[in-house]
This record gives structure tokens, sequence and C-alpha cells, in this order.
């Protein structure tokens, strides 16, 4: 082979090496394509959790409906009352329901949170078209209500029920209680009173602060909003004490 040529063979050994080393470099040092690898993938997840938490709880709707509720329930108590507040929604109210009506159980809990929160739940087998048919049962419970005690109230359901009761009403008129976050959740085989229920739709509401003590009326009797606390600053709208706010459904769902 004329040294012309090996030189040539080997000038091009050297740099095919030369190409490899650097290439080999490259792969193992901490490079800008692998950051954004773990960026993307990260931006991502955060994506599915933030559709995932906009779909938790109880729909929009569902929501502004029980919500609106409540408030048309506690605006029109009679005899009026002087110190009904305006309930507003509370995610955190509505992340415990959540919690509570994803384990399925016909009871109310958990225990732990119980001391500090009052709680409503309904069941009904199948879907339903309007929430409302799950909470109105629990406005019903007026016609057995004689203010300012129950007339006949059986706490120990909702695992046995016994004749009228009123505790659900009582508790979404409970003048204090001025906050309120829902879950609804369907459940499958599902034991509700000894039967289960292969698909049942379970609403699960927290209240805050916690009503229905015992010996206590639920608000007090007067002209609406001459017994309001400080805090709302003389505002009243609707019968109720009105808190200084634009929006009662706070930016859960922005």
């Amino acid at each position: 082979m004329p040294m012309k040529t090996m030189r040539r063979v080997f000038f091009l050994l050297f740099l095919l090496t030369w190409l490899s080393i650097l290439a080999l470099a490259n792969a193992s040092a901490p490079g800008a394509n692998i950051t954004r690898l773990g960026a993307a993938r990260g931006h991502g997840e955060g994506e599915t959790v933030s559709k995932t938490r906009r779909k938790r709880y109880i729909s929009q709707n569902d929501m502004i409906a029980i919500l609106d509720y409540h408030n048309k329930v506690r605006g029109r108590v009679f005899p009026p009352a002087s110190n009904m507040e305006y309930m507003v929604w509370d995610e955190t109210l509505a992340k415990t329901a959540e919690d509570w009506a994803h384990a399925c159980l016909w009871e109310h809990g958990p225990p732990h949170l119980l001391r500090f929160l009052g709680q409503n739940l309904s069941v009904r087998t199948g879907r339903y078209r309007s929430i409302l048919q799950l909470v109105k049962p629990w406005y019903d419970e007026v016609k057995d209500y004689s203010f300012p005690y129950p007339r006949d109230c059986n706490p120990r359901c909702p695992l046995r029920c016994y004749g009228p009761m009123c505790t659900h009403y009582t508790q979404m008129v409970w003048a204090t209680s001025n906050k309120i976050g829902c879950a609804v959740h369907t459940c499958h085989n599902m034991n509700v009173w000894g039967a289960v229920w292969k698909r049942a739709t379970y609403l699960v509401c927290n209240y805050s602060p916690k009503g229905n003590w015992i010996g206590e009326a639920p608000y007090k009797v007067g002209v609406p909003c001459s017994a309001c606390p400080p805090s709302y600053g003389g505002s009243c709208s609707n019968n109720m004490c009105f808190p200084g706010i634009k929006t009662n459904y706070l930016h859960w769902f922005k």
C-alpha cells in the first residue's frame, strides 16, 4: 500500500475514533434534552391532576343547585331568623365529603371529623335527573319540625329510622353553619339498611361550623338580619347576613 494511501486510512480511523469518543461524552453528560423530557413529563402530569381535580367532588351545576337551594331555604325560614348567615361553598368540606362518599358506607363519618362538622347524607338507586332529588327530602322534614326544638328526631338514623325526622332540615337552616361542601358518587353493591343496592347514587354534604347542638334552636327569631355578627358589617341579602364577596362559588372552577 502506498505511503500516501496509508496516511489517509490512518487519518480516517483517527477521525472516526475521535467522533465516537465525543458522542459518548455528550450522551453521558446531563444534557438539556433530558431536563426538558423530565419537565415535559411533570407538566403533563400536572395537567392531568388539574383536570382530574376539576371533575372531583361534584359537578359545577350540581354544586350551584345545592348551594342556591340551601340559601333559598335559609332565607325563607318561619318564624323568620334574625341571625341567618348566607351559606358559601367550601372546597375543603367538599374534599372531606368526597373521601367519605367514596367509602360507600351508609352511615355518618368519619368520626374524628364529625366532632367539628355537620353532615347530611342521601342515597337513591340508579341515576337522577336533578341533584335536588337527593336534597329536597332533607327540607321536607320541615313538616315534622316545631320551632325552636325538634318535635320528633331520631339521631340513630340513617342506620335505623323509625318515625319522622328533622335533623337534616335543622342542619340546613342552622344559622351559623355558613359553609357547605358536597360530593356525589356512584356506589356499586352498597349496603343500605340491610339491602344491597347494585347501583346507588350517594350524596354527602358537610357543614361548618357544625349545627344540631342538643338543646339549642337552629337560629334566633326576629327581624331578618337584626342580629348578624359584626363581621358582616350590616350587609343583608334575602333575609340573610351577607358576606362582602361578589360570588358564592369562590374560584374553584376557574
